[in-house]
């Protein structure tokens, strides 16, 4: 009898165990998950903040393009007061590019702009953030996709139902138009 109690408690002690490593695992993605959501909130920011200074250098040379310079402040506001779930933040900034990259258009009708040597220095900032912002997502949604995949398997899923970690979002821009990084040319005189 002492031996059946015995078994009895160490297979409980082992399943015990399973759960904890599962749902720690578990809980080490989902800290993951918002770390790297941090490095791309971050060069998000730094993003925001390149644009009114490039919007403010093409507004010296480009006085009668108003309205074009207005839709990228205000998807650029639009999307800095978003602070809702990764989707819809990735909406805002679909809409912030392409007014950025209506931007550029307007720039290419300016030779001396595209000369002009802070608008090329920001270019270059904003070519720099582009490409981090673009491996922060890769890192991000790689693990979004190791957590979605722990949370979704057997028998992870059974610990991860029970405890309410749903599957998170990827960070995906919906537009394929924007899906690349603005493309700027630096031109230089």
């Amino acid at each position: 009898m002492e031996l059946v109690l015995v078994i009895a408690g160490g297979i409980a002690l082992l399943c015990l165990v399973i759960v904890m490593a599962m749902y720690n695992s578990l809980v080490g993605l989902k800290n993951s998950i918002k770390e790297s959501w941090a490095d791309i909130d971050v060069q998000l920011k730094r993003r925001y903040d390149l644009i009114p200074n490039l919007v403010n250098t093409v507004k010296g040379y480009a006085q009668h393009e108003k309205e074009t310079l207005e839709k990228v402040i205000n998807a650029r506001d639009q999307a800095l007061a978003n602070t809702g779930r990764y989707a819809s933040q990735a909406a805002d900034e679909g809409r912030m590019l392409n007014a950025v990259k209506t931007l550029f258009a307007v720039v290419e009708k300016y030779p001396e702009l595209k000369a002009d040597e802070n608008f090329l220095k920001l270019q270059q900032e904003l070519v720099d953030t582009e490409d981090k912002i673009a491996a922060a997502r890769r890192f991000f949604n790689g693990n979004v996709r190791d957590y979605n995949n722990k949370a979704q398997m057997f028998p992870s899923n059974i610990i991860a139902n029970l405890f309410g970690y749903l599957p998170e979002e990827f960070f995906e821009v919906e537009d394929d138009a924007v899906r690349k990084a603005v493309k700027v040319e630096l031109t230089t005189n």
